[in-house]
């Protein structure tokens, strides 16, 4: 059986952002997602950040909160960190928009701002710029909802050794005018912190496991999906 340790929680959701330890209330479901500003993430001014495309503001955004959550946040020198999302849409959005750009003048007037952001990984590039991580990334797109398939990605890749520690999870905008919706697939960007189950002095809100067959626990319990997950989590820290 595959085991980490969860060691931080971070979200972006219809219902705003949050960090576990905050012991703030998580929903992740429909609806309209708040309009990130610098501001709502990091103190300081940021010019990279208000550049950013939707789909990446709101993935950094979600790596961010989960890295402030375990004390990852500040750091003096590079990390061997390493990030996986999972995504149903991705940036299609951003694409849409980078080619009203690129089509009225037959390339000529194409943006050359909005191209930067038309890969869906390009978020995890800038999350390793600012946080200072050297790990391995890897944006998984999936045709539907990804459940906790990252997370035993990131499972999979500490069994290896290949990292000590990896964030994970989930980013998703609500899908672009004309394109079908993906059932099970609400907007929201939800990370984790996985780190190695014998690492000592980790404060953790529980052990990740996944089992041969597939299934998932928390602490032995089957879990379902990352918002069950999280939402187990958040209670068992708030009994703390």
């Amino acid at each position: 059986m595959l085991s980490a340790r969860i060691n931080g929680i971070g979200w972006v959701t219809v219902a705003g952002c949050g960090q576990g330890r905050l012991r703030q209330d998580f929903v992740l479901g429909a609806g309209e997602l708040p309009q990130l500003s610098r501001a709502d993430v990091f103190a300081q001014p940021d010019r990279r950040f208000g550049r950013m495309d939707p789909f990446s503001r709101l993935g950094l955004a979600g790596i961010a909160f989960a890295l402030r959550d375990a004390g990852l946040e500040v750091w003096q020198q590079k990390r061997a960190v390493g990030l996986i999302a999972a995504t149903a849409y991705g940036c299609l959005g951003t694409d849409c928009d980078y080619f009203d750009t690129v089509i009225p003048g037959g390339g000529a007037l194409a943006s050359p701002q909005l191209f930067a952001y038309t890969l869906s990984n390009t978020f995890l590039g800038e999350a390793a710029i600012r946080f200072g991580l050297t790990g391995g990334g890897m944006v998984v797109s999936t045709a539907s909802a990804p459940g906790l398939a990252p997370l035993g990605l990131a499972l999979e890749s500490l069994s290896w050794g290949e990292e000590e520690c990896l964030v994970a999870g989930i980013c998703d905008l609500n899908p672009p005018a004309g394109v079908p919706e993906v059932p099970g697939v609400p907007p929201g960007a939800v990370f984790l912190v996985l780190e190695r189950a014998d690492r000592e002095n980790v404060s953790s809100y529980g052990e990740l496991q996944k089992a041969s067959g597939g299934g998932y626990f928390l602490d032995g319990s089957p879990v379902g999906d990352v918002a069950e997950l999280v939402a187990r989590c958040l209670l068992t820290k708030n009994r703390d």
